[in-house]
C-alpha cells in the first residue's frame, strides 16, 4: 500500500466517521436545532473529506476540476441549507429544550 492510498483511505474513513457521528447525533440530540447542526457539520465536512480522498487517488485534470467544483459547492450550499431548515423550524415554532437559546426572541 502506497502513501497515496493510505492518505486517501484515512480521509475516507474520517468522512465515514463524521457521517456515523451525525447519525448518532440525529438519534440522540434533544431538539431539531441541535440535530440540524449535527447533520450540517457531517454533510459539509464528511463529504469534503471523502471527496479529498477520491481526489488523492485520482489526480487527473478532469477529476481535479470536477471534485474541486463539488467541494466548493458543498461548502457553499450546506450552511445555507442548514440556515434555511433552522429558519423553517423556528417559523413553525418547533419545540426546543431549555438549553437551546433563541437569540431572535424578544428580551423579557
Amino acid at each position: 500500500m502506497s502513501a497515496q492510498e493510505l492518505a486517501a483511505g484515512v480521509l475516507v474513513l474520517v468522512g465515514v466517521a463524521l457521517f456515523a457521528s451525525a447519525a448518532v447525533g440525529l438519534l440522540w440530540l434533544p431538539d431539531v436545532y441541535a440535530r440540524i447542526n449535527a447533520a450540517a457539520k457531517a454533510a459539509g465536512l464528511g463529504v469534503v473529506s471523502v471527496l479529498l480522498g477520491v481526489l488523492i487517488l485520482d489526480p487527473s485534470p478532469a477529476s481535479v476540476i470536477t471534485l474541486s467544483l463539488a467541494i466548493v459547492l458543498q461548502l457553499l450550499t450546506v450552511p445555507i441549507a442548514g440556515i434555511a431548515i433552522a429558519e423553517a423550524a423556528w417559523l413553525s415554532r418547533a419545540p426546543r429544550t431549555p438549553s437551546t437559546q433563541d437569540e431572535l426572541e424578544s428580551p423579557p
